[in-house]
């Protein structure tokens, strides 16, 4: 829990500066936060009581400067408060720690496994996630949990966060046109989330197998329909039939009705 000691005026997130304007060095820094706030958006559509920030600032501190992570994520605050959404996160204003933070390792090394683990441990944010698809010999995801306002590196992947309802890990798929390893939100049994594209293909997949049912039904019904006529065809064939052949037997004195 933060305890401040602070001066009455208090800057307001409008403000602030909204990051630390350094620019991301590698797009993977803007992409993998970008997908799993895409597939919250969906997973979370019903729900207001959520932020995902991605490159946004979070003051702790009005004398000191914001820390930026690559994204976060923070429950019981207000999904929007204005239209004009937030430009910062102002932990005096929204009195909740974000429960997850993101860093996202690029080529440019900036102490996400030393000073980093430490702000935000010092934070008392519950989880800190760190990826680095650069690792050869370690994990590429490393989830720590604060334990006893100590960080301890969780095991597995995907890594069930319970706080949230959500499983977090990493493995190949495709995003915006590339294939390799991307993170993903998973639920308790491990099985993943789809992203937006993949729901939007699994309900066209869904509506053109819906169709093609549709079509078969339609055309049995039509193949149903032409047998009962087929029948009844048959059927005034046979009666013409044996009206012609009972007219037959009446030309030849035959009463076929009085025949025993």
């Amino acid at each position: 829990m933060l305890e401040y000691n602070l001066p009455r005026y208090l800057p307001s997130a409008e403000e602030l500066p909204d990051s630390d304007e350094t620019p991301v060095d590698n797009e993977l820094q803007e992409l993998i936060p970008g997908l799993l706030k895409a597939i919250l958006l969906i997973l979370w559509s019903e729900r207001m009581d959520w932020l995902f920030g991605i490159d946004m600032g979070i003051y702790y501190d009005p004398d000191k400067p914001a820390i930026v992570p690559d994204g976060f994520l923070s429950i019981g605050v207000e999904r929007f408060y204005d239209e004009e959404l937030r430009p910062s996160y102002v932990l005096w204003d929204e009195n909740v720690v974000p429960i997850f933070v993101l860093e996202v390792v690029s080529q440019n090394y900036r102490k996400e496994y030393t000073t980093k683990l430490a702000e935000y441990e010092a934070l008392g944010v519950l989880y800190y996630v760190i990826y680095s698809s650069r690792r050869r010999r370690k994990p590429h995801l490393e989830v720590h949990k604060l334990v006893n306002g100590k960080y301890e590196l969780q095991e597995g992947n995907p890594v069930w966060l319970p706080e949230i309802g959500l499983g977090i890990g990493c493995e190949r798929g495709n995003y915006c046109g590339v294939t390799r390893e991307w993170m993903y939100w998973y639920d308790e049994q491990g099985k993943r989330y789809l992203t937006p594209a993949e729901q939007v293909k699994q309900e066209t997949q869904r509506a053109q197998q819906e169709a093609q049912r549709a079509q078969q039904e339609a055309q049995r019904a039509q193949q149903e329909a032409q047998r009962a006529q087929q029948e009844a065809q048959r059927a005034e064939v046979a009666e013409q039939r044996v009206q012609q052949l009972t007219e037959q037997l009446r030309a030849l004195g035959i009463d076929p009705d009085n025949q025993a």
